[in-house]
């Protein structure tokens, strides 16, 4: 009874989630307004992939903007070179002297196939292949944290040294069309909305699958105890390696959906910053939970686009103080806060009188 109680009440709940999205949203925002809401739902997306490593599987994930940025600049480069047209090469390699040569490795994301492609395998085989190197060597908590830290401060830094093939600090940018669309018609920047909300959707219905899976309930027995999982015949290493795996691909989805929908992907935006960014989003609104994890990311985006505005110099201080306060006394986030009142509610009842 109360499993089908659940079933009914998480179906109404993505069935509000998407009637706001699809009608609401669009009805009620401008276009400008419209376009950050598409931004913020592509962090929602990181947040899912979050939920799953960290909330789930207890990784702590300081690196997704590393994920981020690879999905980001696979798609970016081939919205550049559709742009550029046939053998032709961008804008900017001319302006930073490459010679007027298209780099042998830009030339396979001519192909839109090999382009959608590139957006998924890119994050999720470097992804593997970081964590096969990892796991195995049992690298867990802070130093898995610090280490995931590490890999995307330095992607960032390579992206910035390499100018003339990546567009340096600038990044990629003046995007004209989409996949034949073109960006500047206000009907296809509604279009790239509904496929970033759509795409979210999706997720979230994917990731709550496996949460209620039999791999869901493995990956929570390895985050509580991996040695007494390894005594049952497991391999700690194997269940960790699919998670991280996959939440990279989230974020490597929500980076090439990111770029059509803002127009820009830069180094600055997959750095320290923006992972630490999607980690606190992922924590207030409750990395357990995969709407809070969502709703989470959603408002501290929406939160420091506003604040930010308002106070630019004490942003920085008012999120860190809130992630702080959640962490200290609400660890679960701000979705488990239902649960708390209850089952104080709960006590208080039963204490006698």
């Amino acid at each position: 009874m109360t499993d089908t109680r659940s079933r009914v009440l998480t179906l109404a709940g993505f069935a509000l989630t998407a009637a706001l999205l699809f009608a609401v949203a669009p009805a009620v925002l401008s276009d400008f307004r419209l376009s950050l809401l598409a931004r913020y739902l592509c962090f929602a997306i990181v947040a899912v992939g979050i939920a799953l490593a960290w909330g789930r599987g207890g990784m702590l994930t300081l690196g997704q903007g590393l994920f981020f940025g690879l999905g980001g600049y696979a798609m970016a480069m081939h919205l550049k070179l559709a742009d550029t047209g046939p053998g032709a090469v961008p804008d900017f390699m001319l302006l930073y002297g490459s010679g007027g040569e298209l780099p042998w490795w830009w030339e396979p994301f001519r192909n839109p196939l090999f382009a959608l492609a590139a957006v998924l395998v890119l994050p999720m085989a470097t992804a593997a292949l970081i964590g096969f190197l990892v796991f195995r060597r049992r690298v867990r908590g802070a130093y898995f944290a610090i280490l995931s830290q590490a890999l995307a401060a330095a992607f960032a830094i390579l992206l910035i040294g390499q100018q003339a093939t990546t567009g340096g600090t600038n990044g990629l940018t003046n995007f004209q069309g989409f996949f034949g669309f073109a960006l500047a018609d206000p009907l296809n920047k509604r279009m790239v909305y509904f496929v970033i909300a759509g795409t979210l959707l999706a997720v979230l219905l994917i990731t709550r699958q496996l949460f209620r899976s039999r791999y869901g309930e493995l990956l929570v027995a390895v985050r509580d105890s991996e040695e007494r999982v390894r005594f049952l015949g497991y391999d700690p290493a194997r269940v960790k390696l699919a998670a991280y795996t996959l939440s990279a691909g989230m974020a490597g989805l929500a980076g090439a959906l990111f770029v059509p929908a803002v127009g820009i992907i830069s180094p600055a935006l997959i750095g320290i910053v923006p992972s630490i960014q999607f980690v606190i989003g992922a924590a207030i609104g409750g990395r357990a939970s995969l709407a809070g994890a969502a709703l989470g990311a959603i408002a501290v985006a929406w939160a420091q686009t506003t604040l930010s505005e308002e106070f630019p110099a004490a942003w920085t201080y008012f999120q860190a103080g809130l992630f702080i306060v959640v962490i200290a006394f609400l660890p679960g986030g701000l979705a488990s806060l239902r649960q708390l009142l209850t089952r104080r509610r709960t006590r208080t009842e039963g204490t006698p009188a």
